[in-house]
């Protein structure tokens, strides 16, 4: 079969401006979905790290539970499923009035999915830690509390920044599947090209290319944090 390249059709009006609000649109959701999931994640790893059985149980079922229901079923929960069993009102302000709904489902799914990735990230830097970082911690006077926030997260973080970016980029990349409920992310905006133009190789290898420099720019910023951060002494042992 003979295909009839045209790679202009990428920069006219108005498919450029498309692809430009796709990129646009995954940054934003991949973003705020990062923020939800790294605070949520650090809070859920420090909870499987504590003494008390009820918050490490609690962290626990949260981790299995939302690590084991694939993402694509999760996004059709929060958007279709949940408004159901809210309040009649609550439901229908989630439906008709919220704004951006498809956008703020999406970041909330990405969000508290990734979330118990990166507490097991979290669980497993703070369990690497020598035993001796906490209790010199409790030897000035530290409560648990400033035990946990001056010394031993500040040194985890850095030991588990190379996963921690590993999954951004996953976060990045699931972004796309916002599609699924109407967010026009890059990989949505490529689909409505192909479907406008009927040029689908120009469209999705420009989302390909896009795509990929996004994550290498990342992962090369990330490495010289790392760098610059990295741990000259071990730190690392059994609590």
């Amino acid at each position: 079969m003979e295909y009839n390249w045209d790679w202009s059709v990428l920069f006219q009006v108005p498919y450029f401006g498309w692809l430009i609000s796709g990129i646009q649109w995954t940054l934003l959701v991949a973003g705020c979905a990062w923020v939800i999931a790294f605070l949520l994640g650090s809070l859920i790893g420090v909870s499987r790290t504590l003494r008390n059985p009820i918050l490490r149980g609690i962290g626990a079922v949260y981790v299995e539970v939302f690590r084991g229901i694939p993402l694509l079923v999760q996004l059709f929960i929060w958007y279709f499923v949940v408004p159901e069993l809210l309040p009649q009102d609550a439901g229908m302000w989630v439906k008709r009035e919220l704004p951006q709904p498809e956008f703020t489902t999406a970041v909330i799914c990405l969000g508290t999915y990734t979330a118990a990735r990166v507490a097991e990230q979290v669980r497993s830097g703070l369990q690497s830690l020598s035993g001796d970082l906490s209790n010199a911690g409790r030897a000035i006077g530290l409560t648990e509390r400033q035990n946990y926030l001056h010394i031993r997260l500040p040194v985890a973080y850095r030991i588990i920044l190379p996963p921690l970016t590993s999954e951004f980029l996953t976060t990045f990349k699931n972004s796309s599947l916002a599609l699924t409920i109407g967010v026009l992310e890059l990989t949505a905006q490529s689909r409505q090209i192909e479907n406008y133009t009927f040029h689908g190789f120009e469209a999705f290898t420009a989302a390909t290319v896009i795509y990929l420099v996004i994550t290498l720019s990342v992962v090369a910023i990330m490495r010289g944090v790392d760098r610059y951060l990295r741990i000259p002494t071990n730190a690392g042992g059994s609590s």
